[in-house]
């Protein structure tokens, strides 16, 4: 019987290690070859939506396999989310990430998953700044007017938003917490009721997405009281932001990508450059613009610790509000 060398020996102990991982790397490698769902928590027409929809096409078109959106609102994007979770981890499903998929564990008790355990970070879109608005007959002009007439009238002024934990109710807790004011919290089922009272003065003040309030500010149905990003945008480029006004204070929407826990680090790096790749073409870049974003490359691990820097930013808010779903 000859016996192998020591160094024919460690290559055969080499090449059986590898024989385990040989059919995961071969699938991260050739990914996709097949079609790829991804799931947002919000209706057909809405702003994730169609942001989801926009990266999608150009992920089609890069990787030549169909990337699908797939609508699954209800429990504030919690089901699509829980879809997601319980989805094999393999990258042919994903999650459109929105801010309050995020903050899901703060409001509710009893879900049967954990965000930050159980969604991989892939890529991050953007932010959506957010916009402080008014009613037209409002009496304050700017920010600092609006904090001394509502000192001056505490709990009369309502504030409208699209629903109990919604970002928009939250940034406008966040709002309160900061500039030590008592506003009226007013839910409502979406933005056209919020914004149908608001625009006729049975609401006071909103907390809004740019995107959504953009359009009413330029037609004079609502007043522009700051915008919420730590510096001025191009789209309102003569309005201040409220930290100018409350130091510290800053609100943006983020929306991005992300996978099931346990979905290969290759497949989630294909996935993060080929987004990227996307935020940096001219044509994908003007169109997430144009909905009021701001487009922002990241790596998957920088997305992440966003992430955690976002929900524990939104803990500290959402428990001074004593906000709790279920």
């Amino acid at each position: 019987m000859i016996k192998p060398n020591r160094r024919d020996a460690l290559r055969l102990a080499v090449g059986a290690a590898a024989v385990p991982f040989a059919p995961r790397l071969a699938a991260a490698l050739d990914y996709p070859n097949r079609p790829v769902r991804m799931f947002v928590g919000y209706t057909a027409g809405s702003s994730p939506d169609v942001e989801g929809r926009l990266v999608a096409q150009y992920l089609s078109d890069r990787l030549r396999q169909q990337f699908v959106v797939e609508n699954k609102p209800g429990a504030g994007t919690d089901l699509a989310t829980e879809a997601v979770v319980h989805a094999t981890p393999d990258g042919y499903t994903l999650l459109i990430i929105a801010t309050p998929s995020e903050m899901s564990g703060l409001l509710h008790s009893n879900l049967p998953f954990d965000f930050q355990r159980d969604i991989a970070p892939v890529a991050y879109f953007g932010a959506t700044p957010f916009v402080m608005v008014v009613t037209p007959s409002f009496p304050a002009q700017t920010v600092g007017e609006f904090i001394a007439y509502a000192k001056a009238n505490p709990g009369k002024i309502n504030m409208a938003s699209n629903g109990t934990g919604n970002l928009t109710h939250v940034a406008g807790e966040y709002f309160k917490m900061m500039a030590g004011v008592d506003l009226f919290h007013v839910p409502y089922r979406g933005e056209l009721e919020a914004q149908a009272d608001l625009q006729s003065g049975r609401a006071h003040v909103m907390f809004d997405p740019i995107i959504a309030s953009l359009g009413a500010i330029k037609a004079g149905k609502l007043r522009v009281l700051a915008v919420t990003t730590p510096a001025r945008v191009a789209s309102l480029p003569g309005v201040p932001t409220v930290s100018e006004t409350v130091p510290g204070y800053e609100v943006t929407g983020g929306l991005g990508l992300g996978a099931p826990s346990g979905t290969p680090a290759d497949v989630i790096e294909a996935l993060n450059r080929a987004v990227n790749a996307g935020l940096a073409d001219p044509a994908l870049n003007a169109r997430i613009a144009a909905l009021g974003s701001i487009p922002t490359p990241r790596s998957a691990a920088d997305y992440r610790q966003l992430i955690a820097g976002e929900i524990d930013k939104w803990a500290k808010v959402i428990k001074f509000a004593g906000i709790k779903l279920s």
